[in-house]
């Protein structure tokens, strides 16, 4: 197990962790959790041998293999799959042993080196690693790609394949989602649960850490506190513990305020000197208590729309993509025949596997790329308001957030002073000098509240969101989602954070198969259908399926036609589960119901008061109620198989 004990760590003159205690056993999963800059990544340097102690002492079993996600990403030649394969250290080593062995004809070392490639699981290495790839949203053709032609945000995903790659007691995970798609967030999920190894993760997802986590480590204010649960829990239990630390610093100021009139009344009186100055002592001698000082809540609210067009926008025939990148070539169409109508008040997740055309779709709507075919009607007094998924695609880096917000200005509302652009700027925590550094020098949740400024600002009346929450903390996430449950505008968001999903959107469209269908499920079907296709990706390989196979070769015809099977049989599967859905709601309305009344009477025939014929009457009903109910509950039972059954096949 891990063990801190009395541990004191400091980068520079900053003081991460003072004088701290912690116990992780081995094999459970725990979060580690805190707002930015807390130390969180400190922590985890300081577990890998980056970074020593300062004081006390911290010690991991000594035969234990660590695994982490490296974050630079060196450029190489080497295929994803060889470089996927290279994270499993035990493998190369046996591997470069058979070399050695077979280049110097030593037969003893030859057979030596074939059972370490064995007990490493290198006869099946080269499937698991192209499993991995694919579960995280590579395609099949990517899989001998070489490393250097991918982009940043795909060599990540090549980096965190790599450490799941590698056989490990410890995995160490930090920030592993925010280069995922939704896709991808349900298979490595999936992943960790079977996961036998201890693992410790930072992220701010809510729902991944509910999901793979069954301990929260919370750091704050240099010290560690562990919580049994998952992050839903801790928060509940950290209420619980700042509201009994609040209420018992509040009686002690009472208590103090008390002893302080009475020695302010009679500290003057000779009578009463002597118990005045006991009550001195006793104050000198009380252990002060510290009031709650919790970091401060961010929050902010979207201005009211200017005006809300009941019909925002209308798409008739519309195809997304992008212009011929070749004099005289055809434009790549990404989506076709699109035609869909936005109107006021609508809350649209658009939902879709990696490279689908999500982002391409909401920047055609955006107007950052032209239809390139049918026709895009836009309302009158339209006003859209656009966060992209880069947010340098709309932040100018050699620019401050006062240099963005008076150039809007002029645009949106020319008559603002620049106290005014100051002070709105100090609500998003631009305070003092931060309202002039340059955006190039930022964090990447610097940038997202600058983006989020910016579109408040405009007053839209559409959001359009793409992956809005990749670099925001729990606190902004939250404050992200009540803003836009507020907002009375029509919001359009793409994101992997299923938590701000549910808690803002009540329609999904699904872009699949360059179409753009309504998805007639909720966030719980998607991810069945998801998994669904990560098992056959890994059942393909098993069979031996790869990038030269027959399988890996088909056209693109036959792709399609298989994507399109595939999308047909999920909306099967929804279709056969609505009637058993809403049957199984009426059940439980009627369990409700039924229990609620055998309370009732069982409640009359024990208080007592009633008269004979009363007494057979509710005796009679009891006898019926209880029968309806354990029919009631059979029923439920038999329904909720159905549907288990329905989303296992």
């Amino acid at each position: 197990m891990i063990v801190l004990k009395n541990l004191t760590l400091r980068r520079g003159a900053k003081v991460v962790l003072e004088d701290v205690d912690l116990t992780i056993h081995a094999g459970e999963k725990a979060s580690v959790v805190g707002r930015n800059g807390a130390g969180k990544s400190s922590l985890f340097a300081l577990l890998t041998g980056k970074l020593l102690p300062d004081a006390g002492d911290a010690s991991i079993p000594p035969g234990w293999r660590v695994a982490e996600v490296a974050q630079s990403m060196p450029e190489t030649t080497d295929s994803a799959t060889d470089f996927v394969l290279q994270g499993d250290q035990a493998l190369v080593e046996a591997q470069a042993a058979l070399a050695a062995a077979e280049a110097g004809g030593d037969g003893h070392a030859i057979a030596e080196a074939h059972q370490r490639i064995q007990d490493a699981g290198g006869f099946d290495a080269r499937p698991r690693a192209q499993a991995l790839l694919l579960g995280l949203g590579f395609r099949v053709d990517q899989l001998d790609r070489p490393v250097n032609s991918f982009s940043g945000g795909w060599r990540m995903r090549l980096q965190l394949a790599r450490a799941l790659m590698s056989p490990a007691d410890l995995l160490l995970l930090d920030e592993p989602t925010n280069h995922l798609d939704l896709d991808a967030l349900v298979w490595l999920e999936s992943w960790l649960k079977r996961f036998e190894g201890t693992l410790l993760v930072i992220s701010h997802d809510r729902e991944f850490l509910d999901a793979v986590t069954r301990v929260t480590v919370h750091l704050e204010d240099g010290k560690l506190t562990r919580y049994g649960g998952n992050y839903s829990a801790f928060e509940t239990l950290r209420a619980e513990r700042l509201a009994q630390q609040q209420a018992a610093y509040e009686r002690q100021q009472e208590r103090i305020a008390q002893l302080q009139r009475f020695i302010d009344r009679f500290k003057a009186k000779a009578t009463k000197a002597r118990q005045a100055q006991s009550r001195v002592k006793a104050l000198e001698r009380m252990e002060k208590l510290a009031p709650v000082l919790t970091s401060s809540d961010f929050s902010f609210e979207f201005r009211e729309p200017a005006s809300l067009p009941n019909l925002m926008l209308s798409l008739k025939g519309v195809a997304c993509g992008y212009p011929s990148a070749t004099p005289g070539g055809g434009p790549a169409v990404i989506v076709r025949d699109v035609n869909r109508t936005v109107l006021a008040g609508q809350r649209i997740g658009i939902l879709g596997a990696n490279g689908q055309g999500k982002s391409t779709l909401v920047k055609t709507i955006a107007r950052v790329l032209a239809p390139i075919d049918g026709q895009l009607t836009e309302g009158k007094g339209l006003a859209i308001g656009y966060f992209a998924q880069q947010e340098m695609d709309v932040l100018r880096p050699d620019e401050n957030p006062l240099q963005h917000l008076i150039r809007l200005a002029k645009e949106v509302s020319p008559q603002a002073r620049e106290q005014e652009l100051r002070d709105f700027l100090g609500g998003f925590r631009f305070i003092g000098d931060m309202a002039q550094q340059s955006v190039g020098s930022m964090s990447g949740g610097e940038k997202a509240r600058l983006v989020l400024a910016m579109l408040v600002w405009q007053r839209p009346n559409l959001l359009l969101l793409d992956e809005p929450t990749n670099h925001l903390d729990l606190t902004t996430r939250e404050a992200l989602s009540m803003a836009l449950n507020e907002f009375e505008g029509t919001v359009m968001l793409v994101s992997h954070d299923r938590a701000l999903l549910r808690e803002v959107c009540d329609e999904f469209w699904l872009v699949a198969n360059g179409r753009v269908e309504p998805f007639d499920g909720d966030l719980d079907d998607y991810q069945r259908w998801l998994l669904e296709q990560a098992r056959l990706q890994r059942e393909a390989l098993a069979r031996g399926d790869s990038p030269a196979s027959g399988a890996a070769q088909e056209s693109g015809a036959n792709r399609r036609d298989e994507r399109r099977a595939q999308a047909q049989a999920r909306q099967r599967l929804a279709e056969q589960a609505k009637p058993i859905k809403k049957a199984l709601a009426a059940v439980e309305a009627d369990v409700a119901r039924l229990t609620e009344e055998k309370q009732a009477l069982e409640q009359a025939l024990a208080g007592g008061g009633l008269s004979p014929a009363e007494l057979a009457d509710h005796g009679r009903r009891l006898k019926a109620v209880s029968e309806a109910l354990e029919a009631a509950e059979t029923r439920w039972l038999e329904l909720a198989d159905q549907l288990e059954a329905l989303g296992a096949s």
